[in-house]
């Protein structure tokens, strides 16, 4: 019993840091949508400062580490939100995970060299890196305290316990019982509709990562006597409590929290009592990996399909349709150039770098595979050149010649690719991402711990081969012989991306479901996918520890395959070329740093990291950004400059929109549009599906910012305005569908627009069904309930304008009815409203004007009296001309 109770209580250690950095995880995704990958860079960063402080300059311990927790941290977290997170959320998924890599190689680095400044400085600092047996917060040595025979329990444990209890209460106070709290909850269930209610979900974004930030920070001080001052340790304490926010769902912070400390129990309750790990090397570190990609398994919601598209839509190719010569000449003239410089202009040491640089970018090249053309982000591509160079080690020790030998390994590489490829088949994105960077460290833990395949710690020798009479252990030789490999990488990449198993791979990249609706096997396709890209990155790491001449099971790490990715899709994954300007940058920025700038090695990680970083502006990478950037200052400086039709607001309009032109990433929407809603007024905007109607709803609301024209509020032009600054000014949209925050109780709802009991209790007099209902989550209601849950506050607090997108999509008649009397009384209130519906004869019952938009134009807008058959007829179609239109004098304060 003593034993229980001391592996639970230790496991309650480690389990409440678990906990603490599940919570920042999760309140930053919650708000932000992005999984930090960075999350325990920022608790090792606040370690080293508390250390260095502490020990080094001698500050007291309980004072720096509040400074660090409540204010130094939560700082750092705001700088970041400002000048990287924010941009992020609008990138597809694969930059976002991608970046948030970069920021996790790139702030230890940054610590450790600010560390190495001051030292070089003449500072009192300590040496940082892989420091053991710290000092905590508490008193040094730690005070120990037994209760009771065989459970013992020092201060460093106490004032952990203590802390996260603190925290857990303070956050559940926070998230509960205050409005901050609410509106955070609120971001969570729809960032858009937050922004619609005039509430600023960038701030809000901005609270969230500094207290995820100062979490971190908190877990990263409370860990320093326990992890001492390893940024891998941190690291891999950060994947760890990735399972606990995997438990939460990404999205609760009890369950999280909860998780966390189950997490630490059971780690704990393994190591003691599972006698039979003992006999399977690694496999009690491996327990919280082993849950995470089985709770990554069960536990993640299958995303719906059909319909959608790949977020990060590619960039566009501006020499398609060019000749040969355009469009892989200059490609090949380096290559030729960089072939003959190996026996002409560069030294021995050069040679070699650039031979090494070479043989990575095969490595490089399985990320174009797998990302670039599968949209996968795959972090176990670093286990592949292991178990490939391993087996290939293994085989020559044997006698198996060097082909043989690669081949067999390269093989090897590609089963265990098509092993790790099974995640795919069910997840995506970021839940991809970790399930694969759970079996790397499955396989560095475990599998790559088997002595049979390590050769323990000298690993296995791989010499260089020799090709009759080419022996590629000149470094010349084995530079020309990477061109040559590389070459036919980057040709058979490009073949395939371009034969039918690429249009494959691009159409289930782009769309799952259509693509299977086409006869194509998305299964199959994915296995291939990860299959190929573990096969060739297999062959490159073969070939790279041929060039090493040995391998041993730690020169590959599941951390290393970080920093690849980072490079890799810095420089621009989608092509294969790129990935070989990835590789020799990898090789030769380190030496370049370190004769021309500093001899420090943290400053080429730093350099790699930020790269990562710079995909918060380039996405695509800063090759691709290099010729799409080029293009846009050839068609800027050729265009015409563009004129404007000479326009004058109508100061009664309480919204008006003049000569209004939008669209989407380059497709123009709307084209010149002009339409005026004044005070007390129904305008009733008609048209076929695709006429741009949504599109324009978008605009006046603040959501989608006008190519030309402008956007008028009151009098004010507002076009460049955000949604937020919209709606602060009285235009307030109910998008098409419901407008409410399911997972908040209906007074949750009411609350967030009617902060006063007085307001809320006029709703409920009013709408009885809602009073009693007040304590359910609003998803729960029916659909009427909820429609009629969205305009209630809007009664009781008529905004200037109301946008309403399809407010009775899916009502009964009878709700229909009501919800219509809703909107002609906001209407007798002096609201103006802008009515998009697809049940005309219904919105022509309450319309005062009609407008008829199509193909992005309004062809007719008149009053209510004067709407015709065939025009209405003619309008659902798409066939609307130009008609004869209301009074010059009357169309002169329309449009």
């Amino acid at each position: 019993m003593a034993d229980l109770l001391a592996f639970v209580l230790s496991g309650l250690v480690s389990g409440a840091l678990y906990a603490l950095l599940a919570t920042g995880l999760v309140l930053s995704y919650s708000a932000s949508g992005l999984f930090n990958f960075a999350h325990g860079a920022t608790a090792y960063l606040c370690a080293l400062a508390f250390y260095e402080l502490r020990s080094g300059f001698g500050w007291p311990a309980v004072p720096t580490a509040l400074l660090l927790v409540l204010v130094v941290c939560p700082l750092l977290g705001w700088g970041l939100d400002r000048m990287m997170f924010r941009k992020l959320a609008r990138v597809g998924e694969s930059a976002q995970i991608v970046a948030t890599i970069g920021l996790l190689v790139a702030l230890p680095a940054l610590g450790l060299w600010v560390v190495e400044l001051l030292d070089d400085a003449g500072a009192a600092v300590k040496p940082a890196e892989n420091q053991f047996g710290l000092p905590g917060v508490g008193p040094s040595p730690a005070e120990s305290w037994q209760p009771m025979d065989g459970v013992g329990v020092d201060s460093d444990q106490l004032i952990t316990w203590v802390a996260t209890a603190v925290v857990a209460l303070g956050l559940w106070i926070l998230l509960r019982h205050t409005a901050l709290g609410l509106k955070l909850r609120a971001s969570v269930d729809n960032r858009t509709l937050v922004e619609l209610r005039g509430m600023s979900a960038d701030r809000l974004s901005s609270v969230a990562w500094m207290l995820s930030s100062g979490l971190a920070g908190l877990a990263g001080v409370l860990a320093t006597p326990l992890l001492g001052l390893s940024a891998h340790d941190f690291t891999l304490f950060l994947f760890v409590s990735a399972t606990a926010a995997v438990l939460g769902r990404f999205m609760s912070v009890p369950l999280a929290f909860a998780g966390g400390l189950g997490l630490g129990v059971l780690q704990n309750l393994v190591a003691g009592y599972a006698s039979f790990a003992e006999k399977i090397t690694g496999f009690r570190t491996a327990v919280p990996f082993l849950i995470l990609f089985a709770g990554l398994l069960l536990l993640t919601r299958r995303r719906r399909t059909a319909g959608t598209a790949a977020t990060d839509a590619p960039p566009v190719d501006y020499l398609a349709g060019r000749s040969w010569a355009r469009r892989w000449g200059p490609w090949a003239a380096a290559a030729v150039l960089l072939a003959v410089s190996f026996y002409t202009v560069t030294t021995p040491f050069w040679s070699g770098i650039l031979a090494q640089g070479l043989a990575i970018s095969l490595v490089f090249m399985s990320f174009t595979v797998v990302t670039g053309l599968g949209a996968m982000v795959s972090l176990a591509q670093a286990s592949f050149v292991t178990g490939a160079a391993l087996v290939a080690g293994l085989l020559m020790s044997h006698g198996v010649p060097f082909l043989g030998a690669a081949l067999i390994g390269t093989c090897a590489a590609a089963a265990l690719g098509a092993v790790v490829a099974l995640p795919a088949l069910r997840l995506g994105g970021r839940s991809l991402a970790l399930a694969t960077l759970a079996l790397a460290f499955l396989a560095d833990q475990v599998l790559f711990q088997m002595g049979w395949l390590r050769n323990g710690d000298t690993g296995w020798e791989i010499p260089r081969a020799v090709l009759g009479p080419v022996d590629l252990g000149d470094d010349r030789a084995m530079g020309v012989a990477m061109v040559v490999l590389c070459a036919a990488g980057v040709a058979a990449l490009s073949a395939l991306r371009g034969s039918r198993a690429g249009r494959a791979m691009l159409a289930v990249r782009s769309a799952p479901a259509a693509a299977m609706a086409s006869g194509v096997s998305v299964i199959r396709t994915k296995l291939l996918l990860f299959t190929v890209s573990a096969g060739l990155a297999g062959f490159g790491g073969v070939m790279y520890a041929s060039f090493n001449t040995r391998v041993t099971a730690t020169d590959f790490t599941a951390m290393t395959g970080l920093i690849w990715l980072a490079v890799v899709v810095a420089a621009g994954v989608r092509r294969p070329q790129f990935a070989v300007v990835a590789g020799l940058t990898f090789a030769v920025v380190p030496h370049l740093v370190s004769d021309y700038a500093t001899e420090s090695v943290q400053v080429p990680v730093i350099l790699f990291g930020l790269a990562g970083l710079a995909l918060a502006n380039d996405p695509d990478g800063y090759c691709a950004a290099f010729s799409v950037r080029r293009h846009r200052r050839g068609a800027t400086a050729a265009s015409p400059p563009k004129t404007r039709a000479a326009t004058v607001p109508d100061p009664d309009a309480g919204l008006q929109l003049l000569d209004v032109h939008a669209g989407y990433d380059g497709a123009p929407v709307l084209q010149g549009v002009g339409l005026s809603v004044r005070p007390g007024e129904i305008v009733a905007l008609l048209g076929p599906n695709g006429a741009g109607k949504s599109t324009m709803c978008k605009v006046a609301a603040g959501l989608l910012t006008p190519l030309q024209g402008q956007v008028y509020v009151a009098g004010r032009a507002a076009g460049r305005e955000g949604a937020v600054r919209r709606a602060r000014a009285g235009v307030v949209l109910a998008p098409e569908g419901r407008a409410i925050f399911p997972s908040l109780t209906v007074d949750e709802n009411l609350a967030l627009q009617l902060p006063s009991t007085h307001g809320r209790s006029a709703v409920y007099e009013r709408f009885t069904g809602l009073a009693a209902r007040r304590s359910v989550p609003a998803g729960s209601l029916s659909g009427g309930e909820q429609q009629l849950l969205a305009l209630a506050p809007l009664l009781h607090r008529p905004p200037r304008v109301l946008i309403a997108d399809e407010p009775s999509l899916g009502l009964a008649p009878r709700v229909v009815d009501e919800v219509y009397r809703l909107l002609a009384e906001l209407r007798d209130a002096g609201t103006g409203l802008l009515l998009v519906e697809e049940k005309a004869s219904e919105i022509l019952g309450v319309a005062d004007t009609v407008a008829y938009l199509a193909q992005g134009r309004v062809t007719w807008c008149g009053p209510r009296s004067q709407v015709e058959t065939e025009r209405l007829t003619d309008a659902y179609l798409g066939l609307a001309a130009p008609a004869p239109r209301p009074a010059p004098a009357e169309e002169a304060g329309r449009a």
